[in-house]
Formats: structure tokens, C-alpha cells, sequence
């Protein structure tokens, strides 16, 4: 391979889903001859191409063995300096077209800042399409401070239009001309599926556009031999979450908080006065707002698109209502997908639905539709993360780019961002739609991929299925929290007592954790008992830091005494440990021998076995609200640098991902050691942005990152070292990370797990009952649940001891390690590249077999 073409490939795995190893303590002499910000490459052997067999990635097997490669090569000066010029000589357009979506900004920002990062030019162009025809000031170099300020603001800050002249091919015509004249080859796209077909169609295009154009005179040889070909790259911008081959559009989250902030505040007056409340979103074509909005809100029905009622709807909703209010509700909740139709193709309005309720059941029926409040607001950090992440991966894909290279769109699978060819993505999109005209609606929900069908499943268990009426169920299971508190733990357990109930089984929930366990705090739930729950934060059982190994008799007693046959843990590492704890209890306590499962649930996002942990989201977005008021803070004031201190113990997530999501200079954590010289090299830093326009700086440091540089002394270093050249302020976030509502996510993901889990624990109690009683002593009878790159997994809990450091409370290997590089880059940082595997464009089909179960 061309040596140029390899230091393309390793700049170009940054953003990629790679794991990376944990930075080793440096020496005095090894941190003098480092870099300042530098991460070393690593490479992977050369057996190792960085290849995974994506039909078999839901296979548990496949997600246990993350390959991980030493340090073993570091990239040379020579070596750097051309991953720094890679993109010199081009130029990349970047334009957001269609309706707008929150974090579009974040993915415009990132465009702009890592092509000047790699030597490009980088243009705006100014309302989309149009902008791309009518050239002139539409079209507009970008700078790295004209990028400053965008993350948390709404909308898209360069417009966008719907464009009747880029339909026609005189109007494209036009557009070529615009960005031949201005050397620009590279175009990322960020809107639905209409925008970036028409992208594609202008690339097919563009050899027979520059011929006519050069015909005409409007352009020269030269010029078109410079200009032979035009790389295309899309990012999906839609609320709707209605594009196939991505698990979530940049925007869909955030639309997903405006929804539930108003759920939320509708719930207070619906119970006040015993009312109905019927709520239209958006979703003209895809149900996925309106079915994720029932998740996270307990909702007793919902209507979308993809799979309408039965014919006898009016019947089964009325009756389920009644049920509910039999049953000691005071309220009721409909959600109304604006598209949402029967079984014949005729719409069902929210009006409908309301006139239905009060001429049946004579309930003080009202109807909100929420229009486009959805499209406004803040983005959240998920969309922020999100847009950065598919912006920087699409400044590689154009950079890579060859005329034989298909367009492709940047999408995200999992926790992973991939490439997939644009035009399968828009094909499989349009297949959806033409299922649904033609009254395929079960092919119609296939398409939609794994995630929308495991959500439907779920939302038909918790709104559809009767619960038993008969008190003696068939197993018993109890459920508790353990830990610190986290946003979504109600949600967890709601979930997890009301599918076991379902199931047939005696549910009985913990009070206080494994303390209560020892004390007998136990009571047994019905299904109003968590009634209301999911979107209440905190933990409605009470939850407790205590070990269960000085308790293992009582517990044991406490066990036998409720007849105790399976125990689902929702909580963090103390619910992980407290797990092995029980798991070396039973070469002592036979009681012990039953099955229990885990859910990862902690702001602190450090439970072995997960990527992500309930609770986690909600907290950053709590920081990310609180750095963007800090941010306008300093902006009003100027030359003021805020150093904040976030939580999370010894794991560095939060601050991380707050300061991607937050536009952070700097993150301390515990995970990357620094020295004073680099605190000393981002003061330096700092000093040069205050000469700038952007007169302002936040740095996070999390709260465990380095027992001498405490919060203080970064806040007296900084103090000292900034005098007359800038000011420094210091805030102590707290224990206000862990409070709130839970976020959509958190709610959603919550629901999810508890379902899950306890489906698997009614199997795995029916296959340990053995001889009139249950015993379990297996290694896989005691499980974290837990989401690995694409997947939900059940991973034995001993056999996540050799991941975990436990001293330090987290996992050896940390997936979003990875994401420190995007930090720096995007803060303007002097860096080396950190890479391990080789990029592959993958195929849609191929793809979806693999999509994560969530």
C-alpha cells in the first residue's frame, strides 16, 4: 500500500468504534520526552485486519473477545506531519438540508474543524440545496472560530431550504459550476433521505455536468481535469429516526426530550383532574417517536404507521382504559403517531381517538398535538455526541474517497459509527414505505430493523397483555437496587416486576439492598404497585452501598423464608461485586444457589460487561445543561476559563463525554495520566485561544483523576498562571448528577433491560429446578446484562473478574477511550493519532442481520 494511503487509514479509524488500551503510568523521564497531548498508535498485528463476521454479531460468543493490541509501533514526525496535511490541496462543502434536526450544528462544527485539522478547506454553504445553485455568498469558507458557540444551539446555524432548482438538471448544472469555480470536490450532505438522494443522483451526474459545462465555456480543461470527481458523504439528520441502516438520526433524541418535558408536565394536570390526554407527534411515515415515547412514559396505548390496531380496536383500547382506571389510575395516556392508520389504510386521528373515549367511556378527554416544538430546543448530549462523531467520520470517508468509492452515509450501530452505501440505505428506506402502501405491515416492521421490532414487542407485553389474576404465581423473583442512586432504576424495576408478572410469577421487590434483604424488607408487588414509575428519577425501593458477605446467613435465612427463586440486581459496581460475593456464598449457603442477574445502573457508567450503565445518560445531560450556561457565562464576561469537577469515582466517562458534548478544552481523568507540564501545556493553550474571538475556556476534570491535582489546585494553578490574561471560576457539580428525571434513553434502555432480564431469568429458573426445588451453581446462573458493541448480552459474572480493576472500581478495557482524540482535535489540539483496525465499508443487508437487539 502507497505510504500516504496507510497514514490514511490509521487517521481515518479515530472515530471509528475501537477499543483502546488503558494509558500506562508514565515515567518522569518518559513524560518529559512525550508530547503534551500526544496518544500513542497502536498497530495491529498483521494477522489481525480488523474484520468481524457481522452476521453473528448478536452472537454472545462473538462480543466477549474485543481484540485489544499492545503498544507495539509509534508513529514517527515524519509520519504525523502527513496525517496532518492530508487534506491539503482539497476542499469539502459541508450543507444541511430538508427539515432541520437538533445536532446538526455538532456535525457542521466537527466537518469544519477536523477538515482544517488535516490541512482542507472547509466552506459552508448557506441554505442547503439552494445555497449549492445560487452560489455567491451562499457559499462561504469557514474558520475554525466560525464554528464557535454552535453545539448547544438548535436548528441548523447555515440554513436550510427545500430547493426546487436542484431537482432539475439545470440546477445542478449551476451547483457544479459553484464548486468548480471554488475547487471543492468533497460535499457532506447532512439531511433525510430525500437530500442525500438528490446527493447522490448530483455525483452520478457530475463527469457529464462538467462536460456540458465546459462546452459552454463556464469552465476550463484544467478545471475539470482538477475536478474530475466529486466524493459524496451523508449524515442523516431526521426527528423521525425513519432512516434504515442507523439505529438513531441525529435529532431523534432530542425530539424524544421535548416530547417527554411535555408528557412529564401533562401527567400532573391529568391526575389532578382524572383526565385522558391524547398526544400527537411527529412520525408522518415512521412510528419510532410515538413507540419509544409509550416506553418511556408507561403510555396505556399508542398509534403508529408500521402496525395498526386490529380491527376491533375500539374496543380492546376502551377496555384497557377502564382497567386501568379499575385498578386505582387516575389518568390515562395515548400516543398518536401523526401517520398512524388501521389496517385499511384509514388515518387515525388524535381527534378521532378522543371523541371514541369520551362517547364510550365518558372520560374528560384532551387532545395535545405538539407540532414543532419537537424540532426545537437544545440538542441533547446524545445528538451532540452523535453529530461529532458522524461529522469527523465523514471528513475520513471524503478524504478516502476515490472515483470507484460508492457514496456512502455515515450511520451508527450501537455504539459503533460505520459506513454503509448510501443508496441500500435509501432503497430498504423506500422499501418500508411500499410495504405499508401495499398493506405488508409485518415486512414493514422487519425492515425497520431489530431495535424497532424488540421495542414494539416490549411496549405489546407492558400495554396489551392482561396481567394474571390468579396471586399464586409460578416462581418467585425478587427485585432491589444496590448502589448509589441513578435516574431509570424505577424504570428497570417497573419493568422487571410487571413482565414477571405477566410471566405468572410472584413478584416480590427489596427495600434498601442487600441490607434489606439481611433484614427482611421484603413485601410482595403487584401491578399498581410500580404504576407511575418510569419516569420518576431516584430509587423508589431505597437503595444501600452494603455487601451482602457479612449478611450471608441472614440472607440465606431470608431466601428460604420468602421462597425466594431467582434475585434481579439493578444497581452499579457494589451490585457487581455484591454478585460475586453471592457467587463464592454458595460453597457455603446451598440457599445462595439461585439464579440472579445484574443490570448495570450507575451515573458512574462502570459496571465490567456493559458500555453502558442506566443512569449515565441522564447525568450527562445534566452536566451538558450546566456547562452550556457556564459557557454563556463566560462568553458575556470574556477571558474567563471555568474548571468543573464531574463524578464518576476513577472512571473518566462523564467528563469525557460531557467535555465531546459540551465543546470542553480539556478533561482530566484517571484513565489518561497527565503531568503538570500537560496542565502546564493547556494553561499555554488557553492563553493562545484568549487571542482569539472565542475568549473563553471550560475544562472538567473528573473527581478521582489524580489524588495531588485536586479541583483546588487546577483552579490556583490556573489562577495563577492566567493572571491578567484571563480569570478562573470553579464549580463542584455534585449530587445533582444524580438526581432528575430520567432521560428517554434511560427510560427507554431501563425498560428494555428489565424485560430481558426477566425473561431470561424465568428460563433459567425453569432449567436449574431440580428434584421439587431450584439449584443453580452454574457459572452462567449468575450474569451482568449488559450492551457490548451491538448486542445485549448475558455475561457470567465470574468471568468478568479478569476485566476488572478493582481497586480503582472499573473495567480494564473501556470503549469510549477512543472518543479522547475527536475531544482534543475539536478543542484544537497539537495530537498523535491513536488507531487499531482498518475501516470497512459495510453492506445494509449484511448489517441489519447483526443490528443491536435494543
Amino acid at each position: 500500500m502507497h505510504k500516504e494511503e496507510l497514514h490514511l487509514k490509521f487517521f481515518m479509524c479515530v472515530i471509528q468504534s475501537r477499543q483502546l488500551v488503558r494509558t500506562p503510568q508514565r515515567t518522569e523521564k518518559e513524560s518529559e520526552e512525550a508530547s503534551t497531548s500526544s496518544i500513542l498508535i497502536q498497530k495491529p498485528p498483521p494477522e489481525a485486519d480488523g474484520s468481524k463476521n457481522l452476521d453473528t454479531v448478536d452472537d454472545p460468543d462473538t462480543m466477549e473477545g474485543i481484540p485489544i493490541f499492545a503498544n507495539d509501533w509509534i508513529m514517527t514526525h515524519e509520519e504525523h506531519h502527513a496525517a496532518r496535511t492530508l487534506g491539503v490541496g482539497k476542499a469539502i462543502a459541508v450543507l444541511t438540508s430538508g427539515g432541520d434536526a437538533q445536532g446538526m450544528n455538532a456535525a457542521v462544527r466537527a466537518v469544519v474543524r477536523v477538515g482544517i485539522f488535516t490541512g482542507a478547506r472547509v466552506f459552508f454553504v448557506h441554505e442547503g440545496y439552494q445555497g449549492l445553485v445560487d452560489g455567491g455568498e451562499n457559499i462561504r469558507e469557514a474558520t475554525w472560530e466560525s464554528v464557535s458557540m454552535m453545539l448547544q444551539l438548535g436548528g441548523t446555524v447555515i440554513g436550510s431550504a427545500r430547493c426546487k432548482d436542484f431537482r432539475e438538471r439545470e440546477g445542478r448544472l449551476r451547483a457544479a459550476h459553484n464548486l468548480v469555480k471554488r475547487g471543492i470536490t468533497n460535499l457532506c450532505v447532512i439531511g433525510g433521505d430525500g437530500s442525500l438522494t438528490g446527493a447522490d443522483t448530483f455525483r452520478s451526474e457530475w463527469s457529464g455536468l462538467l462536460s456540458d459545462l465546459q462546452k459552454e465555456g463556464k469552465i476550463t480543461a484544467e478545471e475539470a481535469k482538477k475536478s474530475s470527481y466529486l466524493n459524496i458523504v451523508g449524515l442523516v439528520g431526521s426527528i423521525d429516526n425513519d432512516f434504515c441502516g442507523t439505529d438513531m438520526t441525529i435529532g431523534t433524541d432530542s425530539a424524544l426530550h421535548r416530547i417527554i418535558e411535555i408528557v412529564d408536565a401533562i401527567t400532573t394536570t391529568a391526575q389532578s383532574h382524572q383526565r385522558t390526554f391524547v398526544l400527537e407527534v411527529m412520525g408522518r411515515h415512521c412510528g419510532y417517536l410515538a413507540l419509544v415515547t409509550s416506553l418511556s412514559c408507561g403510555a396505556d396505548w399508542v398509534f403508529i404507521p408500521e402496525c395498526p390496531p386490529d380491527d376491533d380496536w375500539e374496543e380492546h383500547l376502551c377496555r384497557r382504559l377502564s382497567e386501568t382506571r379499575t385498578r386505582g389510575s387516575r389518568l390515562n395516556i395515548i400516543i398518536v403517531a401523526e401517520g398512524a392508520i388501521d389496517k385499511h389504510g384509514k388515518p387515525i386521528t388524535s381527534e378521532d381517538v378522543k371523541n371514541l373515549v369520551v362517547k364510550r367511556l365518558g372520560y374528560d378527554t384532551r387532545v395535545t398535538v405538539l407540532g414543532h416544538v419537537q424540532r426545537g430546543g437544545t440538542p441533547s448530549a446524545f445528538d451532540r455526541i452523535l453529530g461529532s462523531r458522524m461529522g469527523v467520520e465523514a471528513v475520513m470517508a471524503l478524504l478516502e474517497g476515490s472515483p470507484d468509492t460508492p457514496a456512502c452515509v455515515v450511520s451508527l450501530s450501537g455504539n459503533q459509527a460505520v459506513r454503509l452505501p448510501l443508496m441500500e440505505c435509501v432503497q430498504v428506506t423506500k422499501d418500508v414505505t411500499k410495504a405499508m402502501s401495499e398493506k405488508k405491515f409485518d415486512e414493514a416492521l422487519k425492515l425497520r430493523g431489530r431495535s424497532f421490532m424488540n421495542n414494539w414487542e416490549v411496549y405489546k407485553l407492558l400495554a396489551h397483555v392482561r396481567p394474571p389474576v390468579s396471586k399464586t404465581g409460578l416462581h418467585t423473583v425478587a427485585v432491589m437496587n444496590v448502589g448509589a442512586p441513578a435516574a431509570g432504576m424505577n424504570a428497570a424495576v417497573r419493568s422487571t416486576v410487571r413482565i414477571g408478572l405477566i410471566q405468572g410469577n410472584r413478584v416480590l421487590v427489596v427495600h434498601d439492598g442487600f441490607e434489606g434483604l439481611a433484614k427482611g424488607q421484603i413485601e410482595e408487588a403487584g401491578w399498581s404497585y410500580v404504576g407511575g414509575w418510569t419516569g420518576q428519577g431516584g430509587s423508589k425501593l431505597g437503595t444501600k452501598r452494603t455487601l451482602p458477605k457479612k449478611s450471608l446467613e441472614q440472607i440465606s435465612a431470608n431466601i428460604t423464608k420468602f421462597n425466594i427463586q431467582g434475585l434481579v440486581i439493578i444497581g452499579g459496581f457494589e451490585a457487581y461485586t455484591g454478585g460475586l460475593e453471592l457467587m463464592e456464598g454458595r460453597k457455603q449457603y446451598d440457599e445462595l444457589c439461585i439464579p440472579f442477574v445484574i443490570i448495570p445502573a450507575t451515573v458512574s457508567n462502570n459496571v465490567p460487561g456493559s458500555d453502558f450503565s442506566v443512569g449515565a445518560d441522564t447525568a450527562l445531560n445534566t452536566i451538558c445543561t450546566t456547562c452550556d450556561r457556564i459557557k454563556q457565562s463566560a462568553a458575556g464576561t470574556k477571558r474567563r476559563v471555568f474548571i468543573i469537577e464531574t463524578m464518576g469515582g476513577y472512571c473518566g466517562y462523564l467528563a469525557t463525554m460531557a467535555g465531546l458534548a459540551a465543546g470542553a478544552d480539556a478533561a482530566y481523568i484517571f484513565e489518561e495520566p497527565f503531568t503538570i507540564r500537560d496542565l502546564q501545556a493547556n494553561v499555554e493553550h488557553l492563553v493562545q485561544k484568549m487571542k482569539t474571538t472565542v475568549k473563553r475556556g471550560l475544562v472538567l476534570r473528573n473527581e478521582k483523576c489524580n489524588e495531588n491535582y485536586t479541583t483546588d489546585f487546577i483552579f490556583n494553578l490556573y489562577s495563577e498562571e492566567g493572571k491578567g490574561i484571563f480569570d478562573s471560576r470553579k464549580n463542584v457539580l455534585g449530587h445533582m448528577q444524580q438526581g432528575g428525571s430520567p432521560t428517554p434513553f434511560d427510560r427507554n434502555f431501563a425498560t428494555k433491560m428489565g424485560a430481558k432480564a426477566m425473561n431470561w431469568m424465568t428460563g433459567k429458573i425453569k432449567e436449574s429446578y431440580r428434584n421439587g426445588r431450584i439449584f443453580a451453581n452454574t457459572p452462567d446462573s449468575g450474569c451482568v446484562l449488559g450492551m457490548r458493541k451491538r448486542a445485549l448480552v448475558f455475561q457470567p459474572v465470574a468471568e468478568l473478574k479478569d476485566q476488572t480493576d478493582f481497586e480503582h472500581r472499573i473495567p480494564k478495557e473501556q470503549w469510549w477511550l477512543k472518543l479522547r482524540p475527536i475531544l482534543k482535535i475539536l478543542a484544537k489540539y497539537e495530537i498523535d493519532l491513536d488507531t487499531s483496525e482498518h475501516a470497512h465499508l459495510e453492506h445494509i443487508n449484511r448489517k441489519r442481520s447483526g443490528e443491536a437487539p435494543v
